[in-house]
């Protein structure tokens, strides 16, 4: 049986579980009729074909001509590297093509789901101007040590509150944050703060509510306080 890890990871470039499994099959044994990859994996010699012609199609195998039609795998690498190339080339089109409206940050925003928090994060820290500060488990932190060091080394202010993550530059405090508990403002703008676990019921706010941003800087400024006085004894 294929990785599932494998083929899950497939999915973000584009091709279905179906295809996957084909797919690491190619990858497995090389060259490969429909026949064999249906034999291999399981799938209906139908499905198979069905799957091949979709993997040609998308750029992770050739056609091989002979005797007997046979199916080659691309490059797991060559095969990435093409598909985040086209994306790009997408994203560029549909940025420049996409309908454009104003959209109010003043209200509140529920994010659900670890990947979608996770990239929110990191949007609020490419788009950081002035200084960031974040209340975070050391696990979560090193997701982001890359953006973090590139704002310190921009000139940004940060400020983290953890235990057990160093970062050249930030001001640190110690201090051991809820396990999957997170609270980020940035520019003194904008907050996130909710429960980031790595789960896909994962739940975090988003807000520009002044009052919501004042309130959490405000627990913020206090902790740091008394974090600062703790140190001084």
């Amino acid at each position: 049986m294929p990785d599932m890890s494998f083929i899950d990871g497939l999915n973000d470039f584009g091709l279905t579980r179906q295809e996957g499994a084909i797919y690491s099959a190619l990858l497995n044994h090389g060259d490969m009729t429909g026949y064999e990859v249906a034999k291999d994996t399981g799938i209906s010699r139908s499905n198979a074909y069905a799957g091949l012609a979709a993997l040609v199609e998308k750029g992770a195998a050739y056609l091989v001509q002979g005797e007997a039609t046979k199916y080659r795998p691309v490059e797991i690498k060559t095969f990435t590297e093409n598909r985040i190339l086209e994306l790009q080339k997408s994203a560029a089109w549909l940025e420049k093509h996409s309908p454009r409206k104003v959209v109010s940050c003043d209200g509140y925003i529920t994010i659900i789901g670890a990947k979608n928090i996770k990239n929110k994060i990191r949007q609020m820290l490419k788009k950081a101007e002035l200084r960031v500060y974040m209340m975070a488990p050391s696990d979560l932190l090193l997701d982001y040590e890359a953006e973090l060091g590139g704002l310190v080394k921009a000139g940004k202010k940060v400020v983290l509150l953890t235990k057990g993550f160093k970062l050249g530059g930030a001001k640190i405090y110690e201090t051991k944050p809820e396990p999957g508990r997170i609270r980020f403002i940035a520019d003194s703008s904008y907050v996130l703060t909710g429960e980031l676990t790595g789960d896909e019921h994962d739940t975090c706010l988003y807000s520009g509510q002044k009052n919501l941003v004042e309130v959490m800087k405000e627990a913020l400024k206090d902790k740091i306080t008394l974090l600062s006085e703790g140190e001084k004894r």
